[in-house]
């Protein structure tokens, strides 16, 4: 058995809240030159070689890459043979939030009431999936969601006999309708199957998949591809303002479900796709 203290999960929280706020993942990086570089629309172009001067200033002079800097949404998968001690897990990943977004000047966007609207003033509580997995490590993803992208998502609750053809034009609805709102190019990501609520984790989750990894299952696979490829013809384009390059990934996670259902949930985000993962 592994013993690790809150403080410690405190600390990792508070770093990986500024990391992710300040600095973009590799693979978003990538992603993005990617889409420069293929893009074919002048402005286009434009649009995407100002966000890359964005994100450099962001990380030359160490301020958040949006102003949004969301709601923190954080992923704890927790090893079944790890003992934590020292007070409340939640309580922990919470003061590391505060923390975070309070030393790294982050803007704090959470309302503690969603019809009063009194802002909590420190950004919390998070929003927190716990995960129980085999081993004796604790696998953090903390990942900031503004809402211009997360106002964008959607669910549908298809039925069996809609099958992948539903799944698809579900998905391409969702997109159309995003438009410019979503801050595009975004990141799209789909959960197929489970229940109501599952299928909006699967979602959410396959955001924080790297953008240049594709699925293991073949059928996926070739469904991520499909749709990346009609997104990049809607005429979206960066910014909204039209081009080839409207989603820079399209991650799909699927779950077994009912006989009865086929639920479909799309979670989309904005460019910058912030996620930041550690194991303690």
């Amino acid at each position: 058995m592994r013993t690790i203290r809150v403080d410690d999960v405190t600390a990792a929280i508070k770093e990986m809240c500024i990391e992710a706020n300040h600095c973009l993942t590799q693979d978003m990086e990538w992603a993005l030159c990617r889409a420069r570089e293929a893009e074919r629309s002048p402005v286009g172009r434009q649009v995407l070689g100002q966000l890359e001067d964005n994100l450099r200033i962001a990380a030359r002079e160490n301020i958040p890459i949006c102003q949004d800097t969301g709601m923190a949404v954080i992923f704890m998968e927790v090893g079944q043979e790890l003992h934590i001690e020292g007070g409340s897990l939640t309580a922990a990943v919470n003061e590391g939030v505060r923390q975070g977004y309070r030393e790294g000047y982050l803007r704090k966007s959470v309302v503690g009431d969603p019809i009063v609207r009194e802002n909590t003033r420190d950004n919390t509580p998070a929003v927190i999936h716990y995960d129980i997995v085999p081993g004796d490590q604790l696998k953090i993803t903390v990942a900031p969601k503004g809402f211009g992208s997360e106002n964008m998502s959607r669910i549908f609750m298809l039925k069996p006999a809609d099958g992948i053809e539903g799944v698809r034009d579900a998905v391409l609805a969702a997109v159309k309708e995003a438009g410019p709102n979503a801050c595009p190019p975004m990141v799209v990501g789909v959960g197929i199957g489970g229940t109501f609520e599952k299928c909006a984790l699967l979602a959410k989750m396959a955001l924080t998949r790297p953008a240049d990894q594709r699925s293991e299952v073949s059928w996926v696979q070739e469904l991520e591809k499909e749709l990346l490829e009609k997104i990049n013809r809607s005429g979206i384009g960066p910014g909204g303002l039209g081009g080839t390059n409207t989603a820079l990934a399209v991650n799909i996670n699927t779950f077994p479900t009912h006989i009865a259902g086929l639920p479909v949930a799309v979670n989309i985000c904005c460019h910058v796709n912030r996620h930041c993962v550690r194991a303690l």
